[in-house]
């Protein structure tokens, strides 16, 4: 580079949970109000262009000393609790103070493989603790999600002048996003660093599959952080529903064979099979649509791009049409179901008259 560049900042590392249904995010709200729970939303300008219909709970919980990269830094934990079921852990991990390139970019990839990974369950139990009043239908999923965005402060040259975004070249920015020492081929650093956004002059953000370098000036802006947890959130319950359907498709199957086995009067098992896979629809559409709903884009501006661009590196599109494909499915075999069912009950009423009406003829014939 022209001039040794310096960079203080931290990484934020987020765990994200599905622990239920749904979140009553006021009752959550109330729970936690002795640790000063907030429920803020984007504040930039362009931020007007996202819709938040229910703002998640954010909540602080403590600070822990984690070792990163044999130096011992503070982690300062928090959750935000979003009403679709899904409960975010972070740890913020300040780097120690003021350092050259090389060495915050080794910082950024010492917090994301520290052990402070291991903080998160813990403090989720205790949290599911205070606020079981307000989950619904309670359950934790073995899915979950990982991110860890490295974020930069202040940029600034071997004097401490301060400099702009569009400095950091790209072999500077792979090697924090990836953590690995080798340059990249040309192909994947194109890949890498497609997703590159900038609203003002000295801001810019850089995403990836598993984590996002945010260089930020103002430390009370974190929007970009804020969209990229929820898209993170959002497909954590697309992947949640998506392994619940992947269950369901073969038991289905299974209890529809066991369905057809044996005479049943007037289909009753089938009647009772129909109403869970109806359920089952219900539930999983339902749940898709109100994490999909939660956060509305209106405009194509600064975090917008992010949110979108972060959907589509997550590729939840594509999660979100294989959840359809499976519900089309379960419906098309609810569909052929309740039209075997009523086969059947039309055949065993047809039986029924026919056997009332020679009844009826041999009692003719018998009184006769």
């Amino acid at each position: 580079m022209p001039t040794p560049l310096r960079a203080d900042g931290e990484a934020i590392l987020y765990r994200l949970f599905d622990v239920g249904y749904e979140i009553q995010l006021d009752r959550a709200y109330e729970l936690l109000g002795s640790s000063g729970p907030e429920r803020r939303k984007p504040v930039r300008g362009e931020a007007q262009a996202i819709q938040i219909a229910n703002p998640p709970v954010t909540v602080s919980i403590g600070t822990e000393q984690v070792d990163v990269g044999g130096q011992s830094c503070e982690a300062e934990l928090s959750a935000r609790l979003f009403d679709f079921g899904v409960v975010s852990m972070r740890a913020r991990i300040r780097a120690p103070g003021s350092l050259p390139w090389s060495d915050f970019s080794a910082f950024g990839v010492a917090a994301g493989s520290s052990r402070a990974w291991s903080l998160f369950e813990p403090c989720r139990d205790r949290l599911l603790q205070r606020i079981v009043g307000a989950v619904v239908r309670p359950a934790l999923a073995t899915v979950t999600e990982e991110y860890v965005v490295v974020r930069v402060h202040r940029l600034e040259d071997s004097e401490g002048r301060s400099m702009r975004a569009d400095i950091l070249q790209d072999l500077d920015i792979e090697r924090i996003l990836v953590g690995e020492n080798r340059p990249l081929s040309a192909e994947a650093r194109k890949d890498l660093l497609s997703q590159r956004f900038s609203y003002f002059d000295d801001d810019l953000a850089v995403l990836s599959w598993n984590s996002a370098l945010v260089v930020e000036s103002v430390r009370e802006d974190t929007d970009v952080q804020y969209v990229l947890e929820f898209a993170n959130a959002q497909l954590l319950e697309l992947r949640f529903y998506d392994s619940i359907l992947d269950a369901e498709i073969p038991r289905m199957y299974d209890e529809v064979e066991s369905a057809r086995r044996g005479f049943h009067f007037l289909g009753r098992r089938f009647s009772r099979l129909l109403a869970a896979l109806q359920t089952r629809v219900a539930d999983a559409t339902e749940a898709v649509e109100r994490a999909e709903n939660s956060l509305k884009v209106t405009e194509d501006v600064f975090l917008a791009r992010i949110y979108t661009a972060a959907l589509e590196i997550f590729r939840g599109p594509t999660w979100r049409r294989g959840i359809d494909r499976k519900v089309a499915i379960v419906r098309d075999t609810y569909v052929m179901l309740n039209a075997e069912s009523q086969a059947r009950r039309a055949e065993i009423l047809e039986i029924i008259i026919v056997g009332l009406i020679t009844l009826e003829i041999a009692l003719a014939l018998v009184f006769r």
